[in-house]
């Protein structure tokens, strides 16, 4: 604009225009330009798919996403309806006044009342912040993913030809979910463990909290979900037999394998079955380790720890988990697998 001369200004206000924004991609841009350069490139993807080894990775991810995605979903809703309609003062109420009694009971709380581990993080903050013992409140947290009854029914599916993972997988989590309280109560500290703060669904509609939650847990693990089965397959598509063959023959290798996978992988607990169900190369001690410490410890579980309880008691509390999940495992694998 030459100097002197006045800036446009809008005919109607008569004040000037804003200025000009930076385009930006947007999602439907995003999405146009993918499809676009999959129809120039479909004629590679279709090569690249139909490979022997890309079509049994495509048949071991889909059969683990199917097979998962009903036991989620339902876990997810059971969950979100615990977590909003369920009052934690009715917790309050049912534990046992004395803390060493009130951990077992809370434990077992666990295998009548579903929730993923999404949902059991925010639910033992709610019972800490209305003077529930945070031991008790620590088995809860460990026991309901890992024993209610819709993770136990979709272990049952995910190995028809082993029952006894089902019984197997309740006594080590139970086992692991109780020393953890006891050992809390025992040799914690209350400067260890922060105050949660409100959840993030309280003030509100209880309609609204529920899918809300529902809407939030349902993209959270399934993303997570998708990520297990494309390792599965990735894994069983990839990883030369002899590989796998070699882990899973030292037995101490096999399960601190598994263990880390699970660490890493963050699968929601109503679906890890269905994924270490298929590394069929791994002994069912292996697995079962797999499936004690997901939902107990990973890494977004980590992260939601450290968001309500604070950092000080994550960085005690996850590996003296990790630990211990891996001993009961064995021990529990030992004697009844």
């Amino acid at each position: 604009m030459a100097i002197g001369q006045a800036a446009p200004r809008d005919e109607r206000t008569g004040r000037p225009p804003p200025p000009e924004q930076p385009r930006r991609l947007t999602s439907p841009l995003v999405l146009t330009l993918l499809l676009l350069l999959l129809v120039l490139l479909q004629s590679p993807i279709r090569r690249a798919l139909s490979a022997p080894m890309m079509q049994s990775w495509t048949t071991v991810f889909v059969a683990v996403v199917i097979q998962a995605l009903p036991f989620l979903v339902l876990g997810v809703l059971l969950s979100a309806a615990i977590a909003v309609y369920v009052p934690p003062s009715f917790f309050a109420r049912a534990l046992p006044s004395r803390p060493a009694l009130a951990v077992p009971v809370a434990g077992m709380a666990g295998a009548v009342l579903p929730g993923c581990e999404c949902a059991s993080v925010p639910v033992a903050g709610a019972l800490v912040r209305r003077g529930v013992t945070p031991a008790a409140a620590l088995a809860f947290l460990l026991s309901a993913p890992a024993i209610n009854p819709i993770v136990l029914t979709a272990t049952a599916i995910a190995f028809p030809r082993h029952p006894e993972m089902v019984v197997a997988r309740f006594v080590a989590s139970l086992l692991v979910a109780c020393a953890m309280g006891w050992l809390w109560q025992r040799l914690g500290r209350p400067g260890w463990m922060r105050t949660p703060t409100h959840a993030h669904h309280e003030g509100r509609t209880r309609g609204a909290a529920f899918w809300d939650s529902v809407r939030h847990d349902v993209m959270h693990a399934g993303g997570f979900l998708v990520v297990g089965a494309m390792a599965a397959a990735t894994l069983k598509a990839v990883a030369p037999d002899s590989w796998l063959r070699t882990a899973a023959g030292n037995p101490l290798l096999a399960v601190l394998a598994l263990a880390v996978l699970a660490v890493v992988l963050s699968i929601c607990s109503e679906a890890d079955a269905f994924v270490v169900a298929s590394l069929t190369q791994f002994s069912l001690t292996a697995r079962l380790a797999f499936l004690v410490v997901g939902p107990m410890i990973d890494l977004k579980l980590f992260a939601m720890q450290t968001g309500t309880f604070g950092s000080a008691f994550a960085l005690r509390f996850a590996p003296l988990t990790f630990v211990l999940a891996i001993a009961s495992a064995v021990l529990t694998g030992a004697v009844l697998l």
